[in-house]
């Protein structure tokens, strides 16, 4: 099992200009810069949004689903865990040293030929907004460390008590197909609009 990590990268630098025009388009009342400092890439920070009205600024970072290229999956995969060099490793929604305000989830990614996107949906996430809600339900960080430790052999979805699998999400681990063997929390898009802590840009 390999990582696709640098695959994932090339990926990401040819999908910045869809992402970039977007964001001109439909971001009326603000202004955006692109990070390329890696440190602060480290610490979740691709975007920084800023409000042209207040002149507050907003730390965004893009989640894009490259695995899955000309589909439209309902699902976002949020990173609870993650396996590195022998060891686990915290995932990066619930990692404290990500200075991550948002998410832009990137979904729907269309390619009419090889490394050329055309077209995308991009759903912007409240980071803040979903842990809160996610603690309100039950579903804090110790809990899911303590539901994910007493199933670490398990390969696939699991159920939650907190959430219908159906309509809200459920937990994924990718054991046997992933190089970093990653433990997600699955929401479905329309779950996180419905409670408020998410919009689509368009």
């Amino acid at each position: 099992m390999k990582s696709k990590f640098k695959a994932d990268l090339s990926k990401e630098k040819q999908l910045t200009p869809l992402l970039d025009h977007y964001y001109q388009k439909h971001l009326k009342h603000y202004c955006f810069e692109r990070v390329s400092n890696f440190y602060k890439q480290l610490r979740g920070i691709d975007l920084i949004l800023k409000d042209n009205r207040s002149k507050k600024q907003f730390f965004v970072d893009e989640k894009a689903q490259l695995d899955y290229i000309n589909e439209s999956l309902p699902t976002f995969a949020f990173e609870l865990f993650y396996h590195k060099n022998g060891a686990q490793k915290q995932g990066w929604l619930f990692d404290i040293t990500k200075k991550t305000q948002f998410y832009a989830l990137v979904t729907g990614i269309y390619s009419d030929e090889d490394a050329v996107f055309t077209s995308c949906s991009i759903t912007f996430v409240n980071r803040e907004k979903l842990i809160l809600r996610l603690d309100e339900i039950g579903l804090t960080k110790k809990r899911l460390e303590r539901i994910i430790y007493k199933n670490l052999d398990m390969h696939g979805k699991l159920n939650l008590e907190q959430l219908h699998p159906k309509s809200e999400g459920y937990l994924f681990f990718s054991t046997k197909n992933k190089a970093e063997k990653p433990v997600n929390l699955v929401l479905k898009l329309d779950y996180l609009i419905r409670i408020g802590v998410a919009k689509k840009l368009f």
